[in-house]
């Protein structure tokens, strides 16, 4: 390997020994900021001790992060500025992709982030309300283990008769037989087609909670009926939920202690009286 000379040694020398821009550039900033701070505080001037701490670069951040903290300290009963262009408020972190968890900017964001309800949620307030119908009496309820269509005929049967479907979750059976009844008494078209709608979305759509138990062929015949709706619309599926109820849920019922409760109190007030 070749000797450098004397010459080249020495200017290889000062060369290193000069600092480098980077370190001339740090340098010439902080005494910058030491003579701002100087000239904004000058009632400190003549007191040593009060001398401005001059913050290392690494403190930077922490004091960014200081000034976008938002306004929540401020004066309480202090009104909010308009959010604008020009102010920022809360969200004056927004420019720059921190990871500070407590930026007020996505605490904005969730709350702008409301629930959704469900299109087909129950809705508890169109059911129809029990019929008004006086107490049943002693021969009304006795004939009730008769047949089904005696049950059925009397409101106070049917009131009777819902109130043990409730037990049983199949409430839906008897309010959709019931929807039926009142439509067909209908006579408007613009009234026919939107009872038609809500009865359907209620309990044809396979979407609704409230959904009935019907075969696949007089679903398919609502559905090509339901461009143009008439009053019987729904003639085959209340007579198929009917003859459901009649099979199924009427012998629960007459061996139920809902009805035998009622059957022994009413016979015990007939032989008071």
């Amino acid at each position: 390997m070749p000797m450098l000379s004397q010459d080249d040694q020495e200017c290889l020398q000062k060369h290193a020994s000069r600092p480098s821009m980077w370190t001339q550039f740090l340098l010439l900033f902080r005494a910058e900021r030491y003579n701002a701070n100087i000239r904004q505080t000058p009632e400190n001037e003549g007191d040593p001790n009060d001398a401005p701490d001059v913050k290392p670069m690494g403190s930077e951040r922490t004091e960014m992060r200081k000034r976008q903290m938002p306004a929540a300290h401020e004066a309480p009963g202090a009104a909010p500025g308009p959010q604008g262009v020009g102010s920022r408020g809360s969200n004056a972190c927004c420019f720059c992709w921190c990871c500070c968890c407590s930026c007020s900017c996505l605490t904005v964001r969730n709350q702008d982030q409301r629930p959704t309800r469900a299109s087909h949620e129950l809705r508890t307030d169109d059911l129809p309300i029990c019929e008004e119908s006086p107490s049943p009496t002693l021969e009304e309820v006795s004939a009730w283990a008769q047949s089904f269509d005696k049950l059925m005929i009397t409101p106070a049967g049917r009131n009777t008769f819902r109130e043990f479907l409730r037990t049983e979750f199949s409430e839906e059976n008897m309010l959709f037989w019931m929807a039926c009844e009142e439509l067909k008494k209908e006579a408007n078209k613009t009234i026919i087609e939107e009872k038609a709608r809500i009865i359907y979305d209620d309990y044809i759509s396979i979407l609704s909670p409230k959904e009935v138990s019907l075969d696949s062929r007089v679903r398919e015949v609502i559905n090509k009926n339901m461009v143009e709706p008439s009053q019987h619309i729904f003639d085959d599926a209340q007579l198929q939920i009917y003859t459901l109820m009649h099979r199924d849920s009427y012998p629960r019922f007459m061996n139920s202690a809902l009805y035998k409760d009622l059957l022994r109190s009413l016979s015990e007030k007939s032989a008071e009286a």
